[in-house]
């Protein structure tokens, strides 16, 4: 498996493709997060220097994606984990997130924050074990349950 940080046009279309499956696999609307403008701009805030984008690979095949987006001069916002569902199950996940995190540092920032639903119940076991905590909502999130989470860099 390969972790990629890359802004060629073949990546990015592979990213926005994996985020309009990860929007179509949540079920629910995303027009509060203003998700139809960030597929417009995109990759819009998840460009560097501020931001990052990720693809993993497996086997030769885009297996998943993930993204930073900064909120402050201290503080990012992990986006998008995303893994297709038939390469699930082989740790692309964890080692998305830790590649990011570890990309987190190197940018300097100090926090990592994020939001997820009780749905998602993998990743809120994931980001757990990673040792994010729960904090209060840090913007308007509608969907029942919803969880903001940190980890301190």
């Amino acid at each position: 498996m390969e972790i990629t940080e890359s802004y060629d046009a073949e990546s990015l279309s592979a990213a926005k493709d994996l985020i309009g499956e990860y929007a179509e696999f949540l079920g629910f609307n995303l027009d509060f997060q203003d998700f139809a403008e960030e597929m417009r701009e995109f990759p819009g805030q998840y460009s560097p220097p501020d931001g990052c984008l990720m693809l993993a690979r497996y086997n030769d095949q885009i297996a998943g994606c993930i993204a930073l987006r900064k909120l402050d001069s201290d503080r990012c916002e992990m986006k998008r984990l995303f893994v297709r569902p038939g390469f699930r199950g082989k740790g692309i996940g964890r080692r998305l997130a830790d590649k990011l995190i570890g990309r987190a540092r190197d940018m300097g920032y100090m926090v990592m924050r994020l939001d997820t639903v009780p749905q998602l119940e993998s990743a809120n076991v994931l980001y757990e074990k990673m040792g994010f905590k729960d904090i209060a909502p840090y913007y308007h999130n509608p969907i029942d349950g919803a969880r903001f989470m940190e980890l301190e860099l």
